[in-house]
């Protein structure tokens, strides 16, 4: 210790505290890379499967075969996996549009959903140009979160039981920009279990987005109809270049495929030029990288405990996605911590992130994102709403040892005051 920083002890510090939660974390790891590695054993994955298509990409023997793939690491009937999908809003929106019905509602268990999402559903204040679901006569209401975070299960139970107009039940796993824990799938297959005996007609659609391989088990696996997820997050294993998925029962995948693409067509076309092996590679390399992007958060959540700032989740609560919670109290001390996520990246580290008004945002958004891919957060990165008490959101890292550089970084920066 005698020759380290200060900034070097506190990390060994941090380490050594969560060194057992790591060697529980390889559990989860272990038993997630048999999953995908069986699933690709079991579909005879070939070298052939990564060659590029063209055109309208009729019998694309790559793209269908990824389709089986995800279906069978995720537990899903049938599956859409594609680069057509620019993100995991326009998957989200897609799968939406597939499964609403004029006439009937949208009910989020899980209170709002992210921001990007609300002009898909509507705005009091629509753009006519939208073209929302509102506009096209979906309903929509929500529950709002008990003040633990927990889903408010009575609640549930009474509008499912009185509001026969509700044909899809929408929860978001992630917390977004909310100071609440993610969902755990323990706490998913509680609600489901409750609205499959009340209400089995209706279509239960995950946002799976920074949850994927956070856990053993997925929510298709307890009772979840559709989950919803981008390829530049945690499936993609930091390889996948764009790209989303949409997977679970194959009566809902039938109509979500005609609007992937159009009536009559469906998942039929679809061609990817570049060629399928990084988006084969990432989904195999997925388990062991989501496992190091875990291992930097719970570092940074001791990190920054033993700063004295509130961390969400704490260092050794149970996680259910790859992303840590930071509360930082002045918009300077987000802004320098931001700043040194960015200087610690390996892309654009020589760039000062600033607020913008980013699309689709109802604050000012500030990002540090000096990743290979645009937007990857499977990378390190962070990104924080400029409004009171200025939570900052970390999240990624396809190394642990490049979590650890970018705390070590932090720590030096948010020091000197």
């Amino acid at each position: 210790m005698e020759n380290m920083t200060n900034a070097q002890a506190l990390i060994a510090r941090a380490q050594a505290d969560v060194k057992p939660l790591f060697e529980e974390l390889e559990e989860t790891v272990y038993a997630n890379q048999v999953k995908v590695l069986e699933a690709f054993r079991a579909r005879r994955i070939e070298l052939r499967h990564f060659a590029q298509s063209n055109g309208y990409g009729y019998d694309d023997l790559g793209r269908d075969t990824l389709d089986l793939l995800y279906a069978q690491v995720f537990g899903a009937e049938k599956a859409l996996v594609r680069p057509q999908l620019v993100s995991g809003t326009h998957a989200l929106s897609v799968a939406l549009f597939g499964v609403a019905q004029p006439g009937k509602t949208i009910y989020s268990i899980s209170g709002q959903p992210y921001d990007t999402l609300l002009d898909t559903i509507g705005k009091p204040d629509d753009d006519a140009q939208v073209l929302s679901l509102k506009q096209l006569g979906v309903g929509y209401r929500q529950e709002e979160l008990l003040a633990n975070g927990d889903l408010a299960l009575s609640n549930i139970e009474n509008v499912l039981q009185t509001d026969r107009s509700i044909n899809v039940v929408y929860l978001q796993r992630s917390r977004g920009y909310a100071w609440r824990d993610s969902f755990r799938i323990s706490a998913l297959k509680e609600a489901f279990c409750v609205i499959g005996r009340l209400r089995p007609d209706v279509c239960i659609m995950v946002d799976n987005c920074y949850g994927e391989f956070v856990e053993q088990t997925e929510p298709l696996e307890v009772g979840a109809d559709i989950i919803v997820g981008s390829l530049i997050k945690n499936p993609g294993g930091g390889l996948a270049p764009t790209g989303a998925y949409i997977a679970g029962k194959a009566a809902y995948i039938d109509r979500i495929q005609y609007r992937l693409t159009a009536p009559g067509i469906g998942a039929e076309v679809g061609s990817w030029p570049a060629g399928y092996q990084p988006f084969y590679q990432g989904l195999f390399l997925a388990p062991h990288v989501v496992g190091e992007s875990l291992k930097g958060a719970i570092l940074a959540a001791r990190v920054f405990e033993l700063m004295g700032m509130k961390v969400l989740p704490t260092y050794d609560a149970p996680r259910a996605d790859i992303i840590q919670s930071i509360e930082f109290g002045s918009e300077e001390n987000l802004l320098k911590f931001c700043a040194a996520v960015q200087a610690a990246s390996p892309i654009d580290s020589h760039l000062t992130p600033e607020p913008w008004d980013m699309p689709g945002y109802q604050h000012k958004i500030v990002m540090a994102a000096g990743a290979f891919t645009q937007g990857a957060s499977l990378e390190l990165s962070a990104d924080a709403p400029i409004k009171p008490p200025y939570i900052g959101y970390m999240q990624g890292g396809l190394t642990f040892e490049h979590c650890k550089y970018a705390l070590t970084r932090i720590v030096e920066k948010m020091r000197l005051q």
